[in-house]
């Protein structure tokens, strides 16, 4: 078995791996035999610890939380026949509203306030002439996060052209909240593109050591 599944990973690297010489018919078998296998493994999981656990099983020994998801998803299903399309509204709101309350406070609660109470706390037991880098530094860290926050300003009044009318403090603010932002996608970029080229000399280090295992 440990050299049936070797020779199925040297073959799906190398299928792969030839996309670098052009798209071909081995690269495209090798996606959809993983979409498939991932679409596969997804709805199994879904089917047996989502649909099964958390809405048969309750529905089925007369728990009227139960009941009242099952009703819900059988509205949901309506969506998919024009004619009862109406009938699946109030599940899909209900869906969509608790998706983007769970992901809005994510991000206040986890995300913007902890960087607020970090900027906050980095002037803590710090003396301004004793610690002048510690200052800096939580300076910057303010700054940033101030500007960036400032970026994202919306409320700003628009002219005929359909452009925000800023003071000019807060232009300023932006356009470095702006810079910063462009820094910190190139580092996540970065970031990725180092994760990716990890990945790739892995599989190249398998590919030698596979092909010298038989030498």
């Amino acid at each position: 078995m440990e050299l049936i599944s070797g020779v199925f990973a040297f073959l799906f690297t190398v299928a792969v791996l030839s996309y670098l010489f052009g798209d071909n018919f081995f690269f495209r078998a090798a996606v959809y035999i993983f979409i498939g296998a991932s679409a596969g493994y997804v709805a199994a999981l879904l089917l047996g610890q989502v649909f099964w656990s958390q809405l048969i099983v309750p529905a089925l020994s007369g728990s009227i939380e139960g009941i009242i998801l099952m009703v819900l998803a059988l509205l949901l299903f309506a969506k998919a026949f024009p004619p009862l399309s109406k009938l699946g509204t109030p599940s899909l709101a209900l869906m969509v509203g608790v998706g983007a309350a769970i992901a809005i406070g994510g991000a206040v609660t986890g995300t913007l306030f902890p960087q607020v109470e970090a900027s906050i706390n980095a002037f803590d037991g710090i003396s301004l002439f004793k610690d002048l880098g510690k200052v800096f530094e939580a300076s910057l860290m303010l700054f940033v996060t101030i500007s960036t926050l400032v970026y994202f300003q919306f409320s700003a009044k628009r002219d005929d052209g359909g452009k925000k009318q800023r003071n000019r403090v807060t232009r300023s603010l932006a356009f470095f909240g702006k810079i910063f932002i462009a820094i910190t996608f190139g580092v996540l970029f970065a970031g990725v593109f180092s994760a990716a080229l990890t990945a790739f000399i892995g599989r190249i280090d398998f590919l030698i050591k596979f092909i010298g295992s038989f030498l």
